[in-house]
Order: C-alpha cells, then sequence, then structure tokens
C-alpha cells in the first residue's frame, strides 16, 4: 500500500518555482527589449541584471520560439514575429481598438496632429493605439510605451475618476518625479489637479513631461460608465496655444463620446 501527500493550493514543488523563475526572466528579457529596439547581449544583461551566460541562455530559448530574432554580423539582438503577433491577437481582439480607430481617424483630419489612445496599466499609462498627423514634426509615442500618471495628459484623465484611495494606491503619497519645472510633484497638487480634470471634463499637460510640448486628453468611458481609455492629442507649444485648448477639448470629447457610444456607454 502506497501514501501519498496531498499538497496544500497555493504551494509548488522546487522544480515548479524554478521554472516560474525563468518565465519571468525571460519575459523580463523580453519586455527590455520591447524598451530598447535593438541591443547587444551585454547591454541587455545590464538592462535586467542577470549575468551575460544567464541572458543568453535566455534569448537563446527565446529566438528559437521566433520572440527573438538575431543579427549575426552585428550581434544585436530584436523583437521577432512571434512576439508581433501575439501584439496583434490583443489588438484584434480588443473592441476599445477598433471603436476608437474611426473617430480617432476623423480627429486627425480635423486637428492634422497625432492622436493616441492610452490604458491605465498599474501605475502607468501605456499607449496602445496610435493615428499620425500629417505634421512634418510630429509629436507622437511608440505603441507600448507608458507615461508616468501624475505627468501626463493621459495618466491624469485614466487617474481623475477613480476613488481617491486608488490613486493613492497607485502613486503612494509623493513627492512624484519632476521631469520639468512645470511637472506635479505633490500628492495635494495632484488630488487639486485631480479634481480641476473632472469639472472641466479634460486634463492639459502642459509642458509637465516635456518643454515645449502641449497635450489635451479626454476620458472614454465603457458599458459601466467607467472610464477605460484616454484620446490625446499633442503638439509644440509654438503650433498648440494656450487659447486653442478649450476648442481642441471639446472637438476630442465629441469624439470620445462617440467611442464610448460604440462600447455601450449611454
Amino acid at each position: 500500500m502506497t501514501t501519498t501527500t496531498k499538497q496544500k493550493p497555493g504551494r509548488t514543488r522546487s522544480g515548479e518555482t524554478g521554472s516560474v523563475r525563468t518565465l519571468e526572466r525571460g519575459l523580463s528579457v523580453l519586455l527590455a527589449l520591447k524598451d530598447l529596439r535593438r541591443a547587444p547581449l551585454s547591454v541587455l544583461a545590464r538592462h535586467v541584471g542577470l549575468s551575460a551566460s544567464t541572458t543568453y541562455r535566455l534569448l537563446e530559448t527565446l529566438r528559437q520560439q521566433g520572440f527573438v530574432e538575431w543579427e549575426e554580423q552585428s550581434g544585436v539582438y530584436s523583437v521577432g514575429l512571434r512576439a508581433y503577433q501575439v501584439g496583434l491577437a490583443f489588438t484584434e481582439r480588443s473592441n476599445l481598438i477598433q471603436s476608437a480607430h474611426p473617430e480617432m481617424e476623423a480627429l486627425v483630419r480635423d486637428l492634422n496632429e497625432t492622436v493616441n489612445l492610452a490604458v491605465l496599466y498599474g501605475a502607468e499609462a501605456v499607449y496602445v493605439h496610435q493615428v499620425e498627423g500629417r505634421q512634418l514634426m510630429r509629436m507622437f509615442a511608440r505603441l507600448g510605451d507608458s507615461s508616468p500618471l501624475h505627468a501626463s495628459g493621459v495618466g491624469k484623465v485614466l487617474l481623475a475618476w477613480r476613488p481617491e484611495a486608488d490613486v493613492r494606491q497607485k502613486l503612494g503619497d509623493g513627492p512624484y518625479p519632476a521631469y520639468t519645472p512645470r511637472s506635479i510633484s505633490t500628492y495635494a497638487a495632484l488630488l487639486g489637479e485631480l479634481e480641476q480634470v473632472r469639472e472641466q471634463g479634460y486634463s492639459v499637460d502642459d509642458e509637465e513631461r516635456e518643454l515645449g510640448v502641449r497635450c489635451v486628453a479626454v476620458p472614454v468611458r465603457d458599458h459601466t460608465r467607467q472610464v477605460v481609455a484616454s484620446l490625446s492629442v499633442s503638439a509644440p507649444t509654438s503650433r498648440f496655444t494656450k487659447d486653442q485648448i478649450a476648442g481642441v477639448a471639446g472637438r476630442m470629447n465629441q469624439a470620445a463620446v462617440q467611442v464610448s457610444t460604440r462600447l455601450g456607454w449611454g
């Protein structure tokens, strides 16, 4: 007669723990490549805080599965086609992006500036879709890039309609990084800014993330009436004056209402 010991829920064997740790490290390498775009082994290893030998083994596994590509002549790694296919699957299933795209194209036609769509992910605003403007000098963020919640138009919109406890949990009590002299750096100032965003129905990044750049962002809601995304337009301050903010925000809110309606809001 043999006896077995029932494993408690939530417990893992040592081998399983090692496999999970390896997976976490592999994903960290893939995310580093997302940020760096192209990098040699030594740079990637420093970026993720792993030894070169460990990083190489992870990269080789990712390369064999098509998530990473390696250029033999230069020794540079980059994101592979399989990773793109995974991202494309998200895009295709996302009703948010499908609902927003026509209105984003209309905004570009009307405003002649690049329009971005961002969602909340942890303590950051992540750009998930973009329609570029036709200006020679365009302000745009790369898809998948993130912005700080306290110092971006999209970030402040994504925070403004959330409970104060949630805001504190995501950002803490401050002080927050000041990217320019105009950045919000204290918790009290942030709460005041978010109240203003709720009152006026849009947020403004007035050179808070980068000097010489102004941004307006508006909320997108779903069928539960929750803010699930933000539409934004950014442009050089020389082309986007303070006098234009209210008019641009009004046009963008018209677009956001259309997107929200497609998502079941109303």
